[in-house]
């Protein structure tokens, strides 16, 4: 296998994100690109990573499984700098690594074994559809870390609100029709972890919009995607009783 990335900063950054939910994945890279799907050790939440073809300036494989640390991947990646030239080919059970700039940094990485088996992505059906800017999400779920350690998630026709309820304090933060654009008919309500939104919303940074879809005490997926990639998360929601 032989892979060259252009510009790898942003590839260095989403593997950085990943890293927040988990230790190993086993990367996927075939004729259609690279892929990731992996789940936190918690079985709470899911990451779903696609880097196509068209992505790589240089993509010469049939099918490979990569099993690697992301402590050691993304601490080799953050070596990359703007202008940054990425190359990837596998040597025995070792990935070799070479960033080329104006110094050559070339590295090696002991490949880990992990299960070959695709991870089953979940088939699921989602009630209410938010487009939101990529920076209110972060602002909203920010703010709603202050209060509680869970948020919930509203959505009606021509409202979205987010808020969170803590022993004393509260959060709430609410958008009109105008203001973000909302596919949803009956009102649905869902409730997640903040220190898993926290650790996602480090996507936001890819792209200026995001999207959000869920249902009534149903997972939470957030979407963020451009021309180039996508990355995705699955949330697990917090059903309890109401206070």
């Amino acid at each position: 296998m032989i892979l060259r990335l252009e510009n790898p900063r942003l590839f260095s950054d989403i593997v950085s994100i990943i890293s927040e939910l988990v230790s190993e994945v086993k990367i996927k890279i075939n004729k259609e690109g690279l892929s990731i799907t992996a789940i936190d050790p918690a079985n709470v939440a899911m990451v779903l990573f696609k880097l196509p073809a068209s992505s790589f300036s240089q993509l010469e494989v049939e099918e490979e499984y990569l099993g690697v640390s992301l402590d050691s991947f993304k601490a080799i990646l953050k070596r990359c700098s703007f202008g940054s030239s990425l190359l990837m080919k596998t040597e025995d059970n070792f990935l070799k690594i070479e960033i080329d700039d104006k110094v050559k940094r070339e590295f090696t990485l002991a490949l880990i074994d992990l299960d070959r088996k695709d991870k089953p992505i979940p088939s699921l059906e989602f009630s209410a559809r938010v487009e939101i800017s990529s920076t209110e999400l972060q602002e909203a779920i920010e703010d709603c870390s202050i209060v509680a350690d869970s948020c919930s998630f509203e959505s009606e026709p021509d409202k979205f609100v987010i808020y969170a309820k803590g022993s004393l304090n509260s959060a709430r933060l609410s958008y009109s029709s105008d203001e973000v654009r909302i596919e949803a008919g009956a009102k649905q309500k869902s409730k997640y972890s903040l220190e898993y939104l926290q650790k996602m919303i480090k996507a936001t940074k890819i792209t200026d919009t995001t999207i959000i879809n869920f249902s009534n005490d149903y997972p939470l997926k957030l979407d963020f995607k451009t021309p180039s990639l996508e990355l995705s998360f699955i949330l697990a929601p917090r059903v309890e009783t109401e206070d």
